[in-house]
């Protein structure tokens, strides 16, 4: 929203006066409140009045006074108020709030502050206002996924998917251009691989596999087969739950002074597969789902469902921030020698400071991180 200068050195001495934070710096804090809960798993609950009618109207306002002297009774010293969005939301930050559970939290906190707005406001000024509750971090989605359902409480990645509009437009242009002119001249490849596989082994040439997209989104994710058709997935399954968890006991023995925490002899796998494995030639049809809009040639990793059942709640963030991709950060920085941390970080590091020529860079490097096959198995 834009605020003329004299409205908004207005907003600034209402919040001097009343002890509120303006919009930047109470998103910032939310943010970083947010990313604190999802490694500690220490609960923290915002609470939103939305006003259905503006707070202030250029002039001091009784309605927006005593508002705020309601929250201000409601409120301990160490919780955060502010502007949530200006001139319409006030929010608050409730941290720190002990061993009991969520729902007897949510419901003291609902009674106290819903009694102050009674004993502040009159009737009609109370139907003006929405009061709403949020506990951070949020309950799994009703898609299976485990991401937030409510992707507007994350406004710093609401504003930076805003702020990259253009960015967005280019990505996917490159995304387009470069699947189609690598899908055309890596054909004969393409047909060499079909043909080995199909002559190695009884099953089909691709494999096609559920895989969780941007925000949940669920699309058939596309390889060349590279394992025996009918194989019992719950090996794979066991050894990324222990991979997530980081068990460096039971991952791989240790190769040159680096852990390998990927599956280095897996029985699954045939002749050809280990072949276009360690080639990352299997990886090649992803070119299809980026053309289709499902991938992008650089992001984050798409997983498996089941692997984000053992994902801790600051994992999934690199689900919400960029569309997944064939390459990436981590992809050029060690692959499968990185601890699954160690990668998320890096998904997390390239969706902030994401550019087209980051995408440049690291699509340049990713020739050499495969000729070199470190990690890849």
């Amino acid at each position: 929203m834009w605020l003329s200068k004299a409205r908004l050195r207005s907003y600034e001495r209402l919040e001097e006066l009343h002890g509120l934070l303006p919009e930047p710096l109470f998103l910032r804090a939310l943010c970083l409140e947010r990313k604190r809960a999802e490694r500690s798993r220490k609960p923290f609950v915002l609470m939103l009045l939305e006003a259905r009618e503006p707070f202030q109207d250029g002039n001091e306002d009784n309605v927006f006074d005593k508002t705020v002297a309601a929250i201000h009774s409601s409120i301990r010293e160490t919780d955060l108020a502010g502007w949530y969005k200006v001139n319409f939301t006030l929010g608050v930050i409730f941290t720190e709030l002990g061993l009991a559970d969520k729902k007897s939290i949510l419901a003291a906190l609902r009674l106290k502050a819903t009694a102050a707005l009674q004993c502040t406001l009159h009737t009609e000024e109370l139907k003006n206002i929405h009061v709403s509750f949020h506990c951070f971090p949020e309950d799994s989605g009703d898609h299976g996924t485990g991401l937030p359902t409510s992707p507007e409480l994350y406004p710093d990645l609401v504003q930076r998917h805003e702020a990259k509009t253009i960015s967005r437009v280019i990505k996917r242009a490159m995304d387009v251009a470069g699947s189609s002119m690598a899908l055309i001249i890596l054909s004969p490849i393409f047909l060499a691989v079909a043909l080995a596989i199909k002559l190695s082994s009884p099953g089909p040439i691709l494999f096609r596999q559920k895989r969780v997209g941007q925000h949940g989104l669920p699309f058939t994710f596309l390889k060349f087969r590279s394992m025996r058709p009918a194989n019992d997935s719950q090996v794979h399954r066991e050894y990324v739950r222990r991979f997530i968890a980081g068990d460096v006991r039971l991952g791989a023995p240790e190769q040159n002074g680096k852990v390998v925490y990927k599956i280095t002899e897996d029985p699954r796998v045939t002749r050809v597969g280990g072949f276009l494995r360690r080639t990352s030639l299997d990886e090649l049809p992803q070119l299809l789902n980026v053309l289709a809009g499902e991938m992008s040639l650089v992001g984050p990793r798409p997983p498996i469902p089941y692997e984000l059942e053992a994902y801790e709640v600051w994992h999934k963030r690199r689900l919400l921030e960029v569309k997944p991709g064939i390459t990436g950060l981590w992809q050029v920085n060690g692959r499968s020698r990185l601890r699954f941390d160690d990668m998320v970080r890096l998904d997390l590091q390239y969706a902030k400071a994401w550019s087209p020529w980051l995408d440049i860079k690291i699509l340049l490097q990713t020739p050499r991180a495969v000729l070199s096959g470190e990690g890849a198995y």
